[in-house]
């Protein structure tokens, strides 16, 4: 098979380009995960999406291919996912932060992720001197649990396509997709962000187009934890209806709490250590969402 067809209606340009059905779009994704295209037409898919923009429709079409080929993490109980795939660059990491403090309130939680870029300090790295390794093969999670989960464990496909932007530069789907796909099997509730306000929108529209059970924010540097220099909007979905559960305020805060200076994983890990022993105090705004999260996992 081939998917030129899809590359000829998708690669018109940004006002020629036509989209895609929500089948058309799982058949396009699920033959570039199972392996049956050329590198070239997936790079013509890439840049044509780039250049296009996906619709919540085509996204909704993309997670359908990726959740029949993903090798699914059992939980006994409800699991709360955390996609981490920006790293720090700025800030540190405190996505593992966020897990822990679930985990100790009973919740099963599962971070996921890959470095997609080789300068940032990443979640796996943190979460290892955390006592927290990465999975090597899928498993059941108890309650209060936290896992780590290597993307390619996940999807060796999906994996490889994150990788295409290392050779062409840009991003493609697979680096929002990942942020809204749920490797779960059972009752699970994805933690998704977002780096720009445009695609809040499209992101919340395709949680509705799924169904989907999500926690939606703009995060720290774009991973799934709450900035803790402000207090973002969240927006909660429960079967893909969307309620508003903090209005969030523009701005920086008026009072910021001391971050470490270095953000490398071993500060970050010992300032996380020190969060949860209560020598160092917890950023109010993550306070806030390990709240609301809780209160949306009592609803699944």
């Amino acid at each position: 098979m081939s998917i030129s067809h899809y590359i000829k209606e998708i690669g018109r340009g940004k006002d020629g380009a036509r989209h895609l059905s929500r089948e058309q779009a799982a058949d396009l994704l699920g033959q570039i995960l199972d392996g049956t295209t050329g590198d070239l037409e997936i790079g013509a898919f890439c840049l044509a999406m780039r250049i296009k923009g996906e619709t919540p429709q085509e996204m909704a079409g993309f997670l359908d291919a990726i959740h029949q080929r993903l090798n699914l993490v059992h939980a006994s109980g409800p699991t709360v996912v955390l996609p981490s795939y920006n790293g720090a660059r700025k800030l540190p990491v405190l996505t593992p932060l966020l897990a822990l403090l679930l985990a100790r309130e009973g919740v099963s939680v599962l971070v996921h992720g890959t470095p997609t870029e080789s300068s940032r300090v990443v979640s796996s790295d943190v979460l290892a001197l955390l006592g927290v390794p990465a999975l090597t093969a899928v498993k059941t999670l108890a309650p209060g649990e936290v896992a780590f989960a290597p993307t390619e464990l996940l999807s060796p496909a999906l994996k490889r396509l994150l990788d295409v932007r290392r050779v062409v530069g840009l991003r493609n789907p697979a680096h929002s997709l990942v942020k809204l796909m749920n490797p779960v099997a059972g009752k699970a509730l994805v933690i998704s962000s977002y780096t720009h306000p445009e695609y809040a929108i499209s992101m919340a529209a395709t949680f509705g187009q799924i169904q989907g059970n999500a926690m939606l924010l703009r995060g720290t540097e774009g991973e799934s934890v709450a900035d803790p220099r402000r207090s973002p909007q969240l927006q909660g979905f429960i079967n893909g209806q969307c309620v508003l559960q903090h209005e969030g305020v523009k701005g920086t805060l008026p009072s910021v709490p001391d971050l470490p200076k270095d953000i490398d994983a071993a500060s970050t890990a010992t300032f996380i250590q020190s969060v949860l022993a209560g020598a160092s105090p917890l950023p109010p705004s993550i306070a806030q969402q390990v709240e609301h999260i809780l209160r949306l996992v009592k609803q699944l």
